[in-house]
């Protein structure tokens, strides 16, 4: 009976988590009502609330689902060679991006705040300060603003990428981030 409860419960959040999607897709989140949410999904309101507050709650678990499983991901890895380093680490995180296509596509959207974007930029940005990729020879305070600037520019170059339905490979991608965030 348990097994078939947990089952349930991870059917409706996914139902709930795929019709937030399709509707973001159309419009901002600011205009979508849970009433619309559950119409689409099929459930009722009282079974909404027992999961989620509302559809910033629900959005709010879509990205920190993305952001939980990135992070799994990334460090499944163990980046080597310094000068590969940065582009070893932007190749699997495009790769990462294509797996999940689709949600990328909306949750990088204008119709969303950059919320998401600054998860994304804190996840990376917790790597690069683990690695060595950038050099440390600046201050401390420096090297934050290096890592803030590469990382901006990092995913609107992914936005572009993601907006042209991910039309180059992530390796060549990865070479023109790595290539144009890392120049001497």
């Amino acid at each position: 009976m348990n097994k078939k409860l947990d089952r349930r419960k991870k059917y409706t959040r996914q139902v709930l988590m795929d019709s937030l999607i399709a509707l973001l897709r159309m419009k901002p989140i600011t205009t979508i009502t849970v009433k619309e949410i559950c119409e689409k999904a099929d459930i009722n309101r009282s079974t909404f609330y027992a999961h989620y507050k509302d559809q910033f709650d629900l959005l709010e678990q879509i990205e920190e689902e993305i952001i939980t499983d990135l992070t799994m991901y990334l460090n499944q890895y163990n980046f080597t060679e310094e000068e590969e380093e940065a582009l070893q680490m932007t190749e699997k995180l495009l790769e990462y991006v294509i797996s999940k296509g689709e949600m990328f596509q909306t949750l990088l959207n204008e119709n969303l705040d950059h919320s998401f974007e600054r998860r994304i930029m804190d996840v990376a940005r917790s790597f690069i300060i683990k690695s060595s990729v950038i050099e440390n020879e600046l201050d401390a305070e420096t090297t934050e603003y290096v890592i803030t600037y590469v990382l901006s520019g990092s995913i609107y170059v992914i936005k572009q990428w993601v907006a042209n339905r991910m039309d180059q490979s992530p390796r060549q991608m990865a070479e023109l981030i790595t290539r144009l965030g890392l120049k001497d």
